[in-house]
């Protein structure tokens, strides 16, 4: 069978796969945003039970593997009644876990912001909700678009980890193609072009657009 003989006949299901992927990888991506925007600011409370539980999450999740944690939400959750369907399954565990390594770039772009910044702030008699909102969030989101564009980038790749909870992503498709097939090439190469193709040319280009727009929102441009 040629290449083309290939994605004719299994192009649909490839494409059902794809576009499952994709709304994955958005959902997940909005999950592990505000986990960690509000992970990474509960690192930096004062509070040290706040602080505490937030060093907590984070370090499990990050010390943990991804794999692992998806097993736990979706076959052990249960037995503490706690049931959720493998898609919502799948892209909160990929989001919660993804949200942990996101938290420490919130809480490292916060503090890579000049100290004159919160100076000028306080000297305006900003609440300290209003300052960081207004002032030091602003600046410390710019800092931390380039690191969260690798980041999302993982979080692309670690959905395929969903097909071993029977999730109908990318990857379950490629996998059930390939296992009635035996076209492994034309299978998983499929798989890794499009995964390529959905980092370089819809992740990549949309975190630079979201670079320049904070630069011009912040007068850098």
């Amino acid at each position: 069978m040629s290449y083309l003989e290939f994605l004719g006949q299994y192009g649909d299901r490839i494409l059902s796969g794809t576009l499952v992927t994709i709304v994955l990888t958005v959902l997940a991506a909005v999950l592990a945003v505000a986990i960690a925007v509000a992970a990474g600011l509960m690192r930096l409370s004062r509070n040290a039970l706040i602080r505490g539980v937030a060093t907590v999450y984070i370090e499990i999740f990050r010390g943990t593997s991804l794999l692992v944690q998806l097993y736990w939400i979706f076959f052990v959750l249960p037995l503490f009644g706690i049931t959720l369907e493998k898609f919502t399954a799948g892209f909160v565990a990929v989001g919660m876990n993804l949200g942990a390594y996101g938290a420490e770039l919130v809480r490292g772009a916060i503090l890579s912001v000049p100290k004159g910044q919160w100076e000028a702030a306080l000297a305006l008699n900003m609440s300290p909700a209003k300052r960081m909102y207004r002032v030091i969030l602003p600046q410390a989101v710019l800092i931390m678009l380039p690191p969260w564009g690798n980041l999302l980038i993982e979080l692309l790749k670690g959905t395929a980890l969903v097909s071993l909870i029977a999730v109908a992503d990318l990857m379950f498709q490629v996998k059930q193609i390939n296992g009635t097939t035996f076209l492994s090439a034309q299978s998983f190469g499929t798989a890794l072009i499009i995964y390529y193709v959905l980092a370089r040319f819809l992740l990549t280009p949309f975190m630079r657009w979201l670079e320049r727009f904070m630069q011009r929102k912040l007068g850098r441009a």
